[in-house]
């Protein structure tokens, strides 16, 4: 027969498994909802664009949100139980991808060549030689590869560039005019979009500005974009020949110096959401380079310096053309 005694600490001990089953409840559930979106995220697709951006951005806050409380709650404890522990180590893991906007830590956004289909290979956007500012596979040498839609975009320009000057005219791309890459569809013209001063960055609704997007062979999509204002000699749903000229060179849009943005991509462009697509790899031929230039810039002083690629279409000239689509 059991005493007063031993009856009593049964009962104030049972209710300490729940309470001990609830400390796991935040570390168990934060800890599956980042498994389920970096499987998806690695999966690919237009979900795991999504998903991405989901885990840039509520994930974040949901780890902010366990992370202050348990690390306030250890520093009062001065001691971790494995619970507390679990909700340090996996809040913090939830909280890493809100810092890769800001720079910190950041990763390009996780997809390989090999596993993007298909591939665009196109000519330069421009007869003139180009300095490559952004491009390639890699962070250091293409700050968009941290963005799903421009994962293997390109920043192209003539020289002169980073003029430091408030002027578009300094700018060696300004006004220069812009070709058709590949012989495609129209698929979207947009013009209307003013003409920013350079090193503003100021127009986030419309970060491409005034573009064209082109529908290719694949039914894939080339995005030209920062155009100048009332420059876009083609329409939606016009045939244009390569090497054809589309526009000039602008710097309307988000951007911090008039150049030709180009990248490739598997969804039509949606001026609204233009987050929201998968980027698909983009090579260039006919030029005096590598298929996939790498770009990038350095500081050196109080002075930034283009180290990137400098390339030049030599292939297929715009002469050889009908006078019609010169």
């Amino acid at each position: 027969m059991r005493s007063a005694g031993s009856a009593a600490n049964a009962r104030t001990s049972t209710p300490a498994r729940p309470r001990k089953l609830l400390r796991w409840l935040v570390p168990v559930g934060l800890g599956l909802l980042q498994a389920v979106t970096w499987g998806m995220l690695l999966r690919g697709g237009l979900s795991g664009v999504l998903v991405w951006y989901l885990l840039t951005s509520l994930v974040p806050l949901l780890g902010l949100l366990a992370l202050v409380p348990a690390a306030l709650y250890a520093a009062w404890k001065r001691s971790l139980s494995a619970a507390l522990l679990a909700t340090l180590v996996v809040s913090s893991f939830a909280v890493w991808p809100g810092l890769w906007s800001l720079g910190i830590a950041q990763i390009r956004y996780p997809v390989s060549i090999e596993q993007m289909q298909p591939v665009a290979t196109v000519r330069l956007p421009s007869d003139l030689p180009l300095r490559v500012l952004w491009g390639g596979d890699r962070l250091a040498t293409n700050y968009h590869a941290f963005y799903p839609d421009q994962r293997w975009a390109y920043d192209l320009a003539p020289e002169p560039t980073l003029a430091k000057s408030l002027n578009p005219s300094a700018y060696g791309c300004w006004g220069t005019p812009v070709v058709a890459p590949v012989t495609a569809r129209v698929a979207q013209a947009h013009d209307g979009e003013p003409e920013a001063l350079p090193g503003t960055l100021a127009n986030l609704q419309r970060p491409f500005g005034n573009f064209l997007s082109l529908e290719l062979e694949s039914k894939t999509y080339l995005v030209l974009a920062h155009l100048q204002p009332g420059s876009l000699l083609v329409h939606d749903g016009d045939s244009v020949q390569e090497g054809q000229p589309l526009a000039r060179c602008g710097n309307s849009g988000h951007t911090s110096e008039p150049h030709i943005h180009i990248h490739h991509q598997r969804q039509p462009l949606d001026a609204e959401h233009p987050g929201i697509a998968e980027g698909l790899p983009l090579f260039f031929r006919d030029h005096d380079g590598a298929p996939m230039p790498e770009g990038g810039l350095e500081s050196e002083g109080e002075r930034v310096v283009a180290h990137g690629a400098l390339v030049h279409h030599v292939g297929k000239a715009a002469a050889n053309l009908p006078a019609s689509a010169r």
